[in-house]
């Protein structure tokens, strides 16, 4: 939201000057920066909202990334709370049993601390009921994202970008799932009437790498006036946990954790991209390389390079960032990818 309401740029330095290097994630610097100037975007949509609710406690992952854990702890400073999380694998090639048991036995570990903070006790029932309700919300979002595999696609990634917020914050619950099928609805009969997100769509990208999120509207623009469409993605697609298994969840959400494509090797990463390209019909892919997000800047050791080798499919790499706009050449993208659509004009 920061990133989006283009507030990130000038909070950022706030965090910089408390020593976190403007080289690290941005969302963390932008948030703690929010946090020390006491501003919000919540607050200039929701009145009565100042900000994020104080926490009880601070539950992290780093299957997304190790500045996660930083992240947290910082606020558990602040707030005096306790913070417990889950040290996840990374560069994995196959995921193994070994994998799995280790990720299940860390998440099993947090019950004690976090049932003595909520002053309760564990519930299975309710849990796997959340689990179920989980693997519904994958699925029914994977239905979504599949849409943009017809001719014309009814869907874009910037539409993806925002659309994907039941399945982050409200995977788990009835009113993520009713979201979803309201949307796959819609999505379904703008197939039948062969109505595309894009005017004329003459052109199928496949993005890879984070959005520039105070740039959303901006690049759906630019990408619409070239009649291409940005209609499939690594990211959006982060939010899909089709190993989940209510019968068995501390194992099975170890397992969809670890299969997770932020933590895997590169080969099962370009194995996975080249089947994405070939599902979603792509004629050309954009790689994002993020300054601030290495984890999920996928351009930096030779894959595009060997994904077009692979697939025949040419690639741009453009240079930016998820919520730092001081990272960002407007013109030069703008140029870069104009020049890259000529290209696939004239491969067709």
């Amino acid at each position: 939201m920061l990133g989006s309401s283009r507030m990130a740029t000038e909070l950022i330095p706030k965090a910089n000057a408390m020593g976190y290097s403007p080289d690290i994630c941005s969302y963390l610097t932008a948030d703690i920066g929010a946090y020390l100037e006491k501003v919000s975007p919540l607050a200039k949509i929701f009145e009565g909202i100042q900000g994020p609710p104080k926490p009880d406690v601070l539950v992290f992952n780093t299957n997304q990334c190790r500045d996660v854990q930083d992240w947290f702890n910082f606020y558990g400073e602040e707030y005096d709370v306790p913070v417990v999380g889950v040290h996840s694998y990374v560069g994995v090639q196959e995921v193994e049993a070994a994998h799995v048991k280790s990720i299940a036995r860390q998440m099993e570990d947090l019950i004690p601390s976090l049932a003595h903070v909520i002053g309760n006790t564990f519930d299975m029932d309710r849990f796997k009921e959340t689990v179920a309700l989980s693997r519904e919300c994958s699925e029914l979002w994977k239905q979504v994202l599949d849409t943009a595999a017809a001719l014309p696609s009814p869907l874009t990634f910037f539409d993806g970008t925002t659309l994907m917020g039941a399945a982050v914050v409200g995977r788990g619950t009835q009113r993520a799932n009713d979201c979803y099928r309201t949307l796959l609805a819609e999505l379904n009969q703008r197939i039948a009437d062969k109505e595309g997100a894009i005017e004329d769509e003459q052109f199928r990208i496949y993005w890879d790498g984070m959005p520039v999120w105070g740039r959303l509207s901006a690049h759906a623009k630019m990408f619409a006036s070239l009649k291409t469409n940005v209609l499939a993605s690594t990211y959006c697609n982060s939010w899909i946990f089709s190993a989940l298994d209510p019968d068995d969840p501390f194992n099975s959400m170890a397992r969809a954790y670890t299969e997770l494509f932020i933590v895997r090797a590169d080969a099962p990463k370009e194995a996975y991209i080249r089947n994405m390209l070939e599902f979603f019909k792509v004629d050309g892919i954009i790689y994002h390389d993020a300054k601030t997000c290495p984890n999920n800047s996928n351009c930096r050791y030779g894959m595009p390079q060997r994904i077009e080798r692979q697939s025949g499919i040419p690639s741009l790499t453009i240079n930016g960032d998820l919520n730092d706009l001081r990272l960002i050449s407007d013109e030069q993208t703008k140029t870069n990818v104009e020049a890259f659509i000529e290209q696939l004009a004239e491969n067709k």
